[in-house]
């Protein structure tokens, strides 16, 4: 043995809330491995515990405070260390960037409050597949270097266990992949299994010449080292010298390779793959997930804003209950699908309520600014409904519905009122072209509703103006009219053409460039088998074993006016049902489509297909507050809200050329070539890991479900296209307030910030947690160094800065107008 290599023991016990159980087993579970984690330090000396977890120290907290206070005494000592600092170890490929954000947040200002010391060491050790933004958000959380396991040595070889990992910014984290299992281990019944697999590790740290960590503990179920472990390290030490075998710690493994100064890789991209199904089995948990996410978000920018303006009370503590679910049921086996069905009823109580508390809190302060806003006209004198039960109007003054735009930039998008009107205004009283729409009631006559495209200021409203007899004069005329035919529709960018007995797409003409979009039929929905694969789909890395596509094609024309014109197209294979509502809009680019989907299989998956129409494609995906490019191999990669096709079109292949795929709800894609694919449902058992199948099996993701996705064509690369921008207001569309006549201290149009880059997006407007002020997170989307101004009118505050590359920024907003903007970091402490 190299006299100068030594193996780090870390005692550990990985714990999985949720999995083959569900959370209430978990709860037990921790309490016990916790106890468990004491009693051995009791009777070793020696013992070192290593835990991740905020939400597992919260439970033992509030149901065992006396234990807990055990633990805050061995974490004090040094014996008990905190790694991890977020909630729970989460999937790392399918939450949102703030979301991971929030668990740095909320997790490491826990571990601070009631331990006195953050977690340096960020700790995934079984989530499926690294998004390559940690570092950053790890560094701007106050942790410098990370530990995981998969994607195993078998499914990414990588020249080192230790390494540095380094995000788009040019954040450093010092990374360590933990050879062989993160458990008790055992290859051989013969051999004391932690004796043999600590001596497997040792021969790795010689290959390598550093030292390496080794875990031990029962996992998965929680348990932790047994006594049986720490004696066989003993007896370890004694044969080979004792500082050979030391118990340690992550923290204290990282402190000393920090100092050797080793001249290790730089790994620059993801960490990928591991459970490629994961990124789409059970479509309502991921659903859930990202209307949740932003849902709290936008309830939390217009909270401030009301407070700001109108004196709303700030609900921050409600609006933390809300995250503590949704960073609860991001735990890799929960958000990655792979739990038993029971899980799944308890993920979608948590995400309901976040839902609950996101949508009291945001209707709250958005009727708080609608009440103070000035809509009362000369010619009312008080609120009476004589002339109408449903309204407040009167004199065919109109009644002001208060239109509000979460986002940073301008938005132009249809608002959608549940009245059949005969006029629509804005705040100027200009006319404003409106379309009638079938309404989802059917209430004797009444069951129209009406579109109108609204304008609305950034982070800001504007309030319209709603008629129900009185006609207005159009005094403007939007684009070119649309054009609708009984398979067609075209309007001032395309010409989208439906094959009637296919119902694919047979044509999408780019009119503005002259560009054919697609090389053969797009929308095609294919059907794969995937009889082969367990829930997690391990060790299967491409979905193409194509056995069939929906076909017996029904077309209708279901609206056609002024404002846009939907082709609905419905499919059929076998028992299931697919329904796509293809949307053209006369004054906005990009095709919308509504799916409705009844899906009735078992063991398959079922994706949309655009074959884009370029050479030499490239493909670029959405990832937590970034992007990345990826091989157009046909592996099924983690996305998240876009996903882009780009490449060379023309006789010279000179232009550059593609295609962006938005969507509200999927995570799950691949690309072959220039074949861009979205994986819409996946239909294993649940919890199958190859186990042996039977009739009494339950088949996940049966029955209906509803999302959206739209096509934006563009010259030039996505950035063009303005992915990630579009893609937002895909996800979180204006939300309006129908008001009544009053006075009121605020304008009828508001803007809430001005961002002068068009690169620059703000995610998060909130009140600091303890600061005297106010946060607000921007990260910069196209990867350009530059300059921003940003401007919050209602505090009186503009400024100037440069942001990097691919940077998150955090900056305070202080109250006291005569204290600076600053950045501070992401668990909002000075940088």
């Amino acid at each position: 043995m190299n006299n100068n290599i030594k193996l780090h023991m870390i005692g550990n016990a990985h714990l999985d809330p949720v999995w083959l159980w569900q959370w209430q087993e978990g709860y037990a579970e921790i309490k016990a491995t916790f106890r468990s984690a004491l009693d051995r330090m009791i009777e070793f000396p020696d013992f070192v515990f290593t835990c991740s977890g905020a939400a597992y120290y919260e439970w033992v907290e509030q149901n065992a405070p006396e234990m807990f206070e055990e633990i805050r005494q061995r974490v004090q000592e040094g014996r008990w260390v905190i790694v991890g600092g977020w909630w729970i170890q989460p999937d790392c490929n399918l939450p949102s960037g703030e979301s991971f954000v929030r668990h740095g947040l909320y997790s490491q200002r826990y571990f601070q409050e009631k331990f006195n010391v953050m977690a340096k060491v960020g700790y995934n050790v079984d989530s499926f597949g690294h998004h390559s933004m940690i570092p950053q958000i790890l560094k701007k959380s106050g942790m410098d270097s990370y530990v995981f396991m998969r994607p195993d040595e078998h499914e990414k070889q990588m020249e080192r266990s230790l390494f540095w990992w380094e995000s788009k910014d040019g954040s450093r984290v010092m990374t360590f992949r933990i050879p062989i299992s993160y458990n008790n281990w055992t290859a051989n019944d013969n051999e004391d299994p932690t004796r043999y697999k600590a001596l497997k590790v040792f021969e790795l740290a010689e290959k390598h010449e550093h030292d390496l960590m080794n875990f031990f503990g029962v996992g998965n179920h929680g348990g932790g080292p047994t006594i049986g472990n720490i004696q066989s390290i003993q007896r370890l030490q004694e044969e080979y010298r004792a500082d050979r075998f030391k118990i340690s710690s992550p923290n204290a493994y990282f402190e000393e390779m920090g100092k050797r100064n080793l001249d290790l890789p730089v790994h620059t991209d993801d960490l990928q793959h591991h459970a490629s199904g994961c990124y789409s089995a059970h479509s309502e948990t991921k659903a859930l997930n990202r209307q949740a996410e932003h849902r709290l978000l936008t309830a939390e920018k217009f909270s401030a804003f009301s407070h700001l303006v109108a004196g709303f009370s700030y609900p921050a503590t409600e609006i933390l209950r809300g995250w503590k679910n949704v960073m609860f049921n991001h735990f890799h086996d929960i958000m990655g699908g792979c739990s038993i069905k029971e899980a799944y009823q308890d993920s979608r109580e948590a995400y309901g309520e976040s839902l609950n508390i996101a949508a009291v809190s945001l209707n709250a302060a958005l009727q708080k600014i609608s009440w103070s806003i000035d809509t009362m006209k000369d010619e009312i004198q008080s609120l009476s409904k004589d002339v109408d039960w449903l309204t407040w109007e009167q004199k065919d003054a109109g009644i002001p519905v208060v239109v509000f735009n979460p986002h940073s930039w301008e938005v132009h998008a249809p608002v959608h009122v549940n009245r059949m009107l005969k006029g629509v205004s804005d705040d100027q009283g200009e006319a404003v072209e409106y379309q009638i729409v079938r309404a989802s009631r059917t209430n004797i006559e009444d069951k129209y509703d009406t579109v109108f495209m609204g304008r609305i200021p950034a982070m800001g409203y504007r309030v319209y103006w709603i008629y129900k007899d009185k006609k207005l004069p159009l005094t403007a005329v939007g684009q070119q009219a649309l054009v609708s035919e009984p398979y067609a529709l075209e309007n001032h960018w395309y010409r989208l053409e439906i094959e009637p007995h296919t119902g694919h797409i047979k044509r999408l003409y780019d009119k503005l460039n002259g560009t054919e979009v697609l090389k053969g039929q797009g929308a095609v929905p294919i059907v794969i088998d995937e009889h082969h694969c367990d829930t997690w789909s391990h060790g299967v890395f491409e979905f193409r074993n194509e056995i069939a596509k929906f076909s017996d094609a029904q077309i209708k024309l279901i609206e056609s006016g002024p404002i846009r014109s939907i082709l609905r197209v419905t499919n059929r294979y076998n028992f299931s049902v697919l329904q796509q509502d293809f949307i053209l809009y006369r004054d906005k680019p990009g095709i919308e489509v509504k799916v409705k989907l009844d899906w009735q299989e078992k063991h398959k998956l079922l994706k949309l297909s655009f074959p884009v129409n370029v050479n030499e494609p490239e493909a670029t995906y959405e990832i937590p507050y970034g992007y990345i490019e990826r091989p157009v191999n046909g592996e099924e990669e983690p996305g998240q809200q876009w996903l882009d096709v780009t490449g060379n079109t023309g006789a010279d292949d000179a232009q550059r050329y593609g295609l962006t795929l938005l969507n509200d709800s999927k995570y799950s894609f691949d690309v072959k070539d220039n074949d861009l694919r979205m994986t819409v449902v996946r239909s294993p058992m649940y919890a199958d890991h190859y186990g042996v199948r039977d009739e009494f099996g339950e088949y996940m993701d049966q029955g209906v479900q509803q999302f959206r996705y739209a096509l934006v064509p563009h010259e030039g690369d996505w950035r063009n296209a303005e992915a990630f921008k579009k893609a937002n207001e895909l996800n979180v569309p204006p939300i309006h307030i129908i008001e009544t006549y009053h006075k009121g201290s605020l304008p009828q149009i508001a803007e809430g910030i001005r961002v002068s880059a068009s690169n620059v997006i703000v995610t998060a407007f909130k009140k600091a947690e303890d600061l005297d002020g106010y946060i607000l997170r921007c990260y910069e989307t196209d990867g350009k160094d530059g300059e921003t101004t940003i401007e919050i009118p209602v505090l009186n505050r503009k400024w100037t800065m440069r942001f990097g590359k691919c940077e998150i920024k955090t900056l305070w907003i202080p109250s006291d107008p005569e204290q600076a903007v600053s950045e501070v970091n992401m668990i909002e402490m000075p940088v």
